[in-house]
């Protein structure tokens, strides 16, 4: 499986070897000027590689899953290289090697090394121990789960509990409306208040909006959504509890010596954990206004530690959990490989999506940026809620980035003036990838296990079904109390 991936992502991979091996040689000699891409010069025919994999990650797991499971890397390789061989050919080998450089060095490379220390260290924690699956342990776990993925990300939380709620609620007969609350917060909701929590506001960190610009902003709206839905679930948790006490259907209580305390193992990644909040932190805080140039592209050295660092704590976290720990949590590095591959081709054919935008109503996107702008001003209710619609279809990290370039792409003006409009924009992608299966990576990761343990899931649209019931409505409420 892995081999045939591996496979699969050599063209791309021999293709960004040769740019860059090429880049050795004529770095050098390049003029001092940047190369300038104009986005009002592309036509919409270059988004097309983008929209192409964004469609395939949305279709094929649910038309072809094995060709997927085999192939996705191949397939994300193919709309890369569809973007990259044309866009050299008519561009020029220096305007697409430094547009690939820029976003490889600046946005790829430290949105997937973050990516990789939070799931190696969620990954080595383990929560043992007995629990009864009763209203108040339900909304107990989700409750912690929705401020936890904040703090190690919603993939990360989400893998850390979602095993300890299916062991609690194995004797309930009623679970899947706890796994798809789960989802909503956990997997979702929970992430929004800090650039770990989800991939996202980790974007807009790397765009310079700063680390603790989430948690001010974006806590009113996320106590909102996660008080409703837990009052909502606890409701709901308990008509079914006790109608399956009055069914006769009442939960066993284990044997004295089957019960064992909750406790944690692998509690020396808590601490890495601490580590990877330090090293983001002190990267957005400490300008030593040094910096390194590699054809044109700024690396600062701030980045440079954050990364390195990063990468030593998942070293560590890696050396100092044992197998068998990592074992019994399920761990394997399938996932984080396979978000590496896709998310490779989703940041190489974004490049011409984002210049359009940038254009403005010059480029060949108006109508999109006719459609959240009137007169010149932003209408924050219709970038909450297109930012939200393409989220809960489209991957949410790639969402936010575009219409985060939309609004401008200055972080300052942002922050500032149009904070509101920051608002909307990372509510929407934040909340809102909760509304399908695809619209972030856990959702999918947690209804496989779910499945796994014999858990009888809803299909895509059986949950859209779900989400339209609970979150269309909880979302128009949000509209109206912070976007209208």
């Amino acid at each position: 499986m892995l081999n045939s991936n591996r496979i699969g992502f050599t063209a791309l991979g021999g293709l960004v070897v040769y740019l860059l091996t090429s880049f050795l040689s004529t770095a050098f000699a390049a003029g001092a000027g940047e190369p300038h891409l104009n986005g009002a010069d592309l036509q919409l025919l270059w988004v097309v590689p983008f929209a192409g994999i964004l469609l395939s990650i949305a279709l094929f797991p649910l038309v072809a899953p094995n060709i997927w499971h085999h192939n996705f890397g191949k397939i994300s390789a193919f709309w890369a290289l569809l973007f990259l061989v044309p866009f050299t050919i008519f561009y020029g080998f220096e305007l697409a090697l430094y547009e690939l450089v820029h976003v490889m060095s600046l946005e790829y490379i430290p949105f997937i090394i973050l990516l990789l220390s939070l799931f190696t260290v969620a990954g080595g924690v383990r929560v043992k121990g007995y629990l009864q699956g009763s209203p108040i342990v339900n909304v107990g776990i989700l409750l912690i789960g929705t401020f936890v993925a904040s703090l190690m990300g919603t993939t990360g939380a989400a893998m850390l509990l979602i095993r300890p709620l299916i062991r609690a609620n194995e004797e309930r007969k009623h679970k899947v409306h706890t796994i798809v609350f789960f989802i909503f917060l956990v997997a979702n909701i929970g992430g929004s208040l800090t650039p770990l929590g989800d991939p996202p506001l980790f974007l807009g960190f790397l765009k310079g909006v700063s680390f603790f610009w989430p948690t001010v902003h974006m806590f009113l709206p996320m106590m909102v959504a996660a008080s409703i839905l837990l009052v909502g679930y606890f409701i709901v948790d308990s008509f079914l509890y006790r109608k399956e006490k009055q069914e006769g259907l009442h939960v066993e209580t284990p044997a004295e010596e089957d019960r064992h305390p909750i406790r944690l193992e692998g509690g020396i990644n808590i601490l890495l954990l601490c580590g990877v909040v330090a090293a983001v932190l002190v990267s957005g805080i400490w300008k030593p206004g040094l910096e390194f140039v590699i054809y044109h592209v700024a690396i600062d050295l701030q980045s440079i530690v954050r990364d390195v660092a990063l990468l030593a704590i998942a070293v560590l976290s890696w050396i100092l959990t044992s197998r068998e720990s990592r074992d019994a949590n399920g761990f394997s590095w399938f996932p984080i490989l396979e978000v590496g591959k896709l998310f490779a081709g989703i940041f190489i054919t974004i490049i011409p999506a984002i210049a359009i935008l940038k254009a403005g109503t010059a480029g060949a996107l108006e109508p999109v940026v006719s459609l959240v702008t009137h007169n010149g001003e932003p209408v924050n209710t219709m970038y909450f809620w297109a930012t939200g619609f393409l989220s809960s279809f489209l991957d949410n990290a790639p969402t936010y980035l575009v219409f985060f370039n939309t609004a401008g792409g200055d972080a300052e003006q942002l922050m500032g003036p149009m904070a509101n409009t920051l608002l909307a924009i990372s509510a929407g992608a934040v909340f809102m990838g909760a509304n399908t299966y695809i619209g972030n990576a856990p959702n999918f990761m947690v209804r496989s296990i779910a499945e796994e343990r014999g858990i009888a899931m809803p299909s895509f649209f059986g949950y859209m079904l779900w989400s339209g019931f609970i979150l269309v409505p909880l979302f128009g409420l949000i509209t109206i109390l912070f976007f209208a």
